[in-house]
């Protein structure tokens, strides 16, 4: 009885922080109340203090959850350069620009987590570190820390230009703004 208890608090706990996750990166960390997110999992708000500490707690949890995913999300593309070429085509896609809620968590929420505490910039930072070391071995099988500067040039590069191309309320030079990002961050890697 005890296991299951447990095993259902783990489902419960995870169900929260992937709704939380998308509702981040829809509406924002402050644009979203603890009623919010626990309504989002189905959960009345007080069943939230069972599984995190305070909203903070909830923020690092996500972070270091969405950044997690989506390093091992990188590993299932093709080796090499190949794969991060298709990175870079589906990271600047449209598809990625008008669905937040889905995507990056950087390029949807840096602004706020520079803002956040120790917690969630320390999640930030152990997430945003595997996945430079992913493009940098892809970028340098035989020598990734030599690749370490190109893989911040071009995370930094694809991360940035999202942000920009959501940010604009003209369509066409939003459009404009992937196209030439993807044209850059290719011409980057070879």
């Amino acid at each position: 009885m005890a296991r299951y208890a447990k095993e259902h608090k783990q489902v419960t706990r995870q169900r929260i922080i992937e709704r939380a996750g998308q509702r981040f990166k829809q509406d924002g960390i402050d644009g979203a109340g603890i009623s919010t997110l626990m309504s989002d999992a189905g959960l009345t708000n007080g069943a939230f203090y069972a599984h995190f500490s305070s909203k903070d707690d909830l923020v690092s949890n996500v972070v270091a959850q969405e950044l997690r995913t989506q390093a091992e999300r990188y590993g299932t593309l093709r080796p090499g350069r190949p794969g991060l070429e298709d990175l870079v085509r589906e990271y600047l896609s449209h598809e990625h620009r008008d669905h937040p809620d889905v995507g990056c968590p950087s390029a949807a929420l840096l602004n706020e987590i520079s803002r956040c505490g120790g917690a969630t910039k320390q999640a930030y930072t152990e997430g945003a570190r595997a996945i430079l070391d992913e493009i940098a071995a892809r970028l340098s099988p035989e020598d990734p820390q030599s690749a370490r500067g190109r893989a911040l040039g071009l995370y930094t590069m694809i991360v940035g230009t999202m942000q920009l191309a959501r940010a604009l309320s003209d369509q066409k030079l939003s459009d404009e703004v992937l196209e030439q990002g993807i044209e850059n961050a290719l011409a980057f890697l070879h």
